[in-house]
């Protein structure tokens, strides 16, 4: 894992290049190699087959690759790289492709909309494919309008960033992988992880009246003391849960809140003054269709205004 690269999915949009920066901020944070991946589009794909079936030796040896040199020049005018820095041109649909390369990668990173994509869906179809699909971490950079201006979008300084990364957490289900991952990018950016765990409200009592057809919910009738000690079970929980992580990455200061309700919401809110939200990928056989990565992470891709990470369970038995 420490030696794998950053891998940054680009298409040459303003979206990606976003990505592109954000990635490269990462490899130097973990010393390690920045791959950047460019699935060609179908023209060029098909150019090269239709080359290699005629065998014409007139044929130019390759279909013009504009993103490699746009990516070139963005890279040229960077302040500083990683030490090892290599472009790759793909084939294939843009999830299976990058599905394939993630193999290698310490986390992939993409923007949150591509080229072509419509300006009014947050989350583009290909990034949704791939962040539910990929073997590795999947980083999701929101465009410009999305973000929220604080720590999330100056988040790509290689050096301590502010803003904390901020983990979701459901303690009986959300694999190790994730905490891990979570710990690793706070250490790397010398900076707090905070957990974030949901607990159900208790329903308010429903007081029938004289009318067969009314129902009434008075206010204030829901006993808000059960909420105490839902509170103090989720942070116990929680608690057991991070003692490894807190072994293992002692500098890395924790901050424990558990909240009732909705736990994309907070989230979201969080993300706000976020470097990073670190979701957990459902495993398949859990997933509801339609909703692979998860309902939770499926709202935060949605709705966030930083970047969020979707890490599924890097083992089979996680």
């Amino acid at each position: 894992m420490s030696t794998a690269p950053v891998i940054a999915a680009v298409d040459g949009s303003e979206h990606s290049l976003r990505a592109l920066e954000w990635a490269r901020s990462a490899a130097l944070r973990h010393d390690t190699g920045l791959v950047v991946a460019h699935v060609l589009p179908d023209s060029a794909q098909l150019y090269a087959g239709r080359r290699t079936a005629l065998a014409d030796p007139a044929a130019p040896q390759e279909y013009p690759d504009p993103v490699a040199d746009r990516i070139r020049a963005v890279l040229d005018e960077a302040p500083e790289l990683p030490d090892e820095v290599r472009y790759e041109a793909l084939e294939g649909s843009v999830p299976e492709a990058l599905r394939v390369i993630g193999a290698e990668a310490r986390m992939l990173v993409m923007g949150s909309r591509g080229r072509g994509g419509f300006t009014a869906l947050l989350l583009g179809s290909n990034s949704r494919a791939v962040a539910a699909t990929a073997p590795c971490p999947v980083v999701v950079v929101p465009h410009a309008e999305r973000d929220a201006g604080g720590a999330g979008g100056t988040a790509s300084a290689p050096g301590p960033s502010a803003g904390r990364v901020v983990l979701g957490l459901h303690a009986a289900e959300t694999p190790d992988d994730v905490l891990a991952f979570a710990f690793a990018e706070a250490a790397a950016r010398g900076t707090t992880v905070q957990v974030v765990s949901a607990y159900a409200i208790p329903p308010a009592p429903v007081v029938m009246v004289d009318s067969p057809f009314a129902v009434l919910t008075p206010e204030g009738l829901a006993d808000e003391a059960d909420a105490v000690p839902a509170e103090r079970e989720m942070l116990r929980a929680q608690t057991e849960r991070l003692q490894p992580l807190r072994a293992r990455w002692p500098q890395v200061r924790v901050e424990q809140a558990a909240v009732p309700g909705d736990a994309a919401g907070r989230l979201v809110d969080a993300s706000r003054s976020a470097a990073l939200v670190v979701v957990g990928r459902h495993h398949p056989r859990r997933s509801v269709r339609g909703l692979a990565i998860g309902s939770v992470a499926h709202a935060v891709l949605h709705h966030a205004h930083g970047p969020v990470a979707v890490v599924p369970a890097l083992s089979d038995d996680a």
